[in-house]
Parts: structure tokens; C-alpha cells; sequence
């Protein structure tokens, strides 16, 4: 019940923020600002890879156990396969929801906007908590997906250690991804080109004072997401058990 209760929150959440961009639109009479349209769906992409890559491992079991009866080495090769390449596509898109963060900037207003600024304050603030949730949510799927095949299936009183290391990581990764996104304007399908990615960011980097900013901006946005999602998990993890 908690997992659907949570589930169905950031969904109404996704939707309300979207309800609020178009409304801008037409309750206003400005131009819709399809950019934040565009956003949120991709926000959502994260939380749509965890729950297929969990779901994958019910119909990849069956292959699991057939491998198992040919060979140990094969079915754990497969299973690690799978694992790996579906967290690290998952990872890609994962900046995609904390990158809301971003758009409080109000980029998108203009001088003599009819919009009121305190409508602009509410329909940006949940898109960016819409973000927030979107990121909260795939990463807890996925965390816990962790907990129970990488680390032990045997129920667990809190989040073991390691699983909580392999969030810190993601997080922080997250947060690099945003800086990319924003600063550099990468998309997640940009990493086809990782030589001309590493080429851009070196030439970025070695302008005075950017290796600062970026660090800067690392570590207050993996901070924030932190705060928010350590206490979060456990309270879902700690209901579920």
C-alpha cells in the first residue's frame, strides 16, 4: 500500500505540474512554454526504466533458472548482464528529473508578462518538486532492487550500508548530470559521442573559475537531494519491513 500511496503522489504531482503550464497558456493568453511540457516527460523517463528494469527481472528468472541447470558461471553472467546494462541506462536518464531544480530560475518569463509572479512561483515550484519526486521515487525502486538481488534477499531492519553507498553515488552522478545539462546543454543521448563530450567539457572546465562553480553546484544540488531522499527511504524501506 505505501509503494502504490507514494507511486500515485508523484503522478498526481507530474500531472498538476503540467495542468499548471498549460493553464498558464490559456487563462493568460501568453505563448505555452512547450520547453517545460518537455521536461516533464522526460522527468518521468527514470521513474518509467526502474520500474521495467525491475520488472524485467521477473521474465529474465526463467532464463536465469534454465542457465542455471547448464551452467553457475552462466546464469550469474547473464543476471550481472542484465543488471549492469539496465542500471547504467536507467543512470543516463536520471539527471533528467533533478534537472527541474533548474528551472526556478524563471527563464521563461519576459518583461511585461501578464502572468502574475505568484502563479509563475507556484506552477514553477511543483514542477520542480514534481522533479524531485520523479528522482525520489526511481531511485528508491532501484535501491531497493539493489538491496534485494546484489546484496541479500534476507529481509532487512534498515537499508544495509552499501546500498546507501550505492545512492550516494548516484546522486552525486545525478547532479554532475544536471551541471552537463544546463551549463554545457548535454542531453542523455549525447553520450554516443563521448570524445567530443570530454573534449567540451575539458574546454569548459579550464575557463577561470568554472572547476569552482562546477564543484559548487555538485555538491548543493547532491546535498539537497540527499536531505530529501535519505529520510524518505528509510521511512518507506522501515513501512515495508
Amino acid at each position: 500500500m505505501t509503494i502504490l500511496v507514494a507511486a500515485a503522489a508523484v503522478v498526481l504531482l507530474n500531472l498538476y505540474a503540467a495542468v499548471l503550464v498549460w493553464l498558464r497558456s490559456a487563462v493568460y493568453g501568453v505563448r505555452l512554454y512547450r520547453p517545460m511540457l518537455v521536461n516533464i516527460g522526460l522527468s518521468a523517463v527514470p521513474v518509467l526504466a526502474a520500474v521495467l528494469a525491475v520488472a524485467g527481472l521477473a521474465v529474465l528468472g526463467p532464463v536465469v533458472a534454465v542457465a542455471a541447470n547448464l551452467s553457475t558461471g552462466l546464469s550469474a553472467g547473464i543476471l550481472w548482464t542484465y543488471l549492469v546494462v539496465g542500471t547504467l541506462l536507467w543512470l543516463l536518464f536520471f539527471p533528467n528529473s533533478i534537472y527541474l531544480i533548474t528551472e526556478l530560475n524563471f527563464s521563461h518569463r519576459q518583461d511585461g508578462d501578464p502572468v502574475p509572479l505568484w502563479y509563475d512561483i507556484v506552477q514553477t515550484l511543483t514542477l520542480t518538486l514534481s522533479g524531485i519526486a520523479n528522482a525520489v521515487l526511481s531511485l528508491a525502486v532501484i535501491q531497493t532492487g539493489f538491496v534485494l538481488v546484489v546484496v541479500d534477499p534476507t529481509p532487512w531492519v534498515v537499508p544495509p550500508a552499501s546500498s546507501w553507498a550505492f545512492a550516494a553515488v548516484v546522486i552525486v552522478l545525478g547532479a554532475v548530470g544536471v551541471y552537463l545539462g544546463r551549463y554545457l546543454r548535454f542531453n542523455s543521448w549525447d553520450v554516443r559521442h563521448p570524445r567530443s563530450m570530454a573534449s567540451k567539457l575539458v574546454s569548459h572546465l579550464r575557463q577561470r573559475g568554472k572547476a569552482l562553480e562546477a564543484g559548487g553546484f555538485v555538491l548543493t544540488h547532491a546535498l539537497l537531494i540527499a536531505l530529501v531522499y535519505a529520510p524518505l527511504y528509510l521511512f518507506g524501506f522501515v513501512s515495508l519491513g
